[in-house]
């Protein structure tokens, strides 16, 4: 027979919210979520927004200079930021009518093709080849090699010029693309070392298993995979070559055949004249259509560095 007590019925007590679990007002924590997401994308764009005007600043004056008289630029009174006298064209005139800034160019674009299908073609077997076949002398190997790119150019440029001497290369565009692979390649090979680190072994084996020689694997698996890493190195051989200063002048002396770093150097100052204005000039020329080559790669040139800093 029950008992009173089991017959009873039972109280269930709800549980009392304590504070941890007290209902969130989700209208106020998603509007303080909003302010503070607002907040920091205002502080990321102004940031980014300064450091762009920063960095634009250079070329902004190369083309507000460019277009200035020598009575606007030359006055102290005036202010720098403006045109105060009309905009001429005179500059733009004396670079291209007056020098061989046309021929300058040419020779430019010459040397740095030439210096960047030498780079290529060393580099590519070279880096391979350490990273692949020298086994653990590859690495040790691969930093001696890029140690002679620390070499500076002021040391360098004395004996190179009895090398050009001897091979009868004096004041001639092929004296440049002769010493020019001398840096571009110690760097740009250990550059690609870095980055066929990166590609994995196994696509190279199972080409070979499937019937390829080594070198049909490496053409059809190793090389697609590193456009990224070749084309790092073709920039920045491009790039290297382009903006070289001392085996230029040490090396060339005729106009007809001096690159633009050179070029425009000795020919728009005369002494203790400055041209500035065509200096300007000649620099945004060449400027702009770099800098838009290599902002139109960058995403690939960014893959090549960072693909390259890790191993595989």
């Amino acid at each position: 027979m029950a008992t009173s007590t089991d017959s009873a019925p039972r109280r269930i007590t709800a549980p009392v919210p304590s504070a941890a679990h007290a209902p969130i007002d989700e209208t106020e924590g998603s509007g303080k979520y909003r302010a503070r997401r607002i907040g920091g994308r205002v502080v990321l764009y102004a940031v980014a927004t300064f450091f762009s005007l920063f960095a634009a600043l250079p070329f902004a004056w190369m083309v507000l200079t460019v277009f200035k008289a020598d009575s606007d630029l030359y006055r102290a009174n005036n202010n720098p930021f403006i045109y105060n006298d009309p905009p001429t064209l005179a500059n733009l005139d004396l670079l291209w009518n007056e020098t061989n800034y046309r021929t300058f160019i040419l020779n430019t674009f010459i040397v740095a093709m030439l210096v960047v299908l030498i780079t290529v073609i060393i580099v590519v077997p070279a880096a391979y080849s350490l990273t692949r076949l020298a086994g653990r002398w590859g690495e040790s190997l691969g930093i001696l090699i890029f140690l002679v790119y620390l070499v500076p150019p002021t040391l360098l440029f004395i004996p190179l010029t009895g090398v050009v001497a001897d091979l009868g290369l004096q004041n001639s565009r092929w004296s440049m693309v002769l010493v020019y692979p001398t840096f571009t390649i110690p760097f740009c090979t250990w550059l690609l070392m870095g980055f066929f680190k990166s590609v994995p072994w196994d696509i190279e084996e199972q080409a070979m298993i499937d019937g390829y020689t080594r070198l049909g694997a490496i053409w059809r698996t190793v090389l697609p995979v590193s456009v990224p890493g070749i084309l790092t190195v073709v920039i920045f051989s491009f790039m290297l070559t382009m903006h070289e200063f001392v085996y230029a002048l040490a090396f060339v002396q005729s106009s007809g055949n001096k690159t633009v770093s050179v070029g425009v150097f000795t020919e728009l100052i005369r002494g203790d004249v400055y041209f500035w204005q065509a200096l300007m000039a000649a620099a945004a020329l060449v400027a702009f259509p770099v800098a838009l080559l290599y902002n139109y790669f960058l995403d690939r040139f960014i893959a090549g560095f960072t693909l390259g800093a890790v191993k595989g």
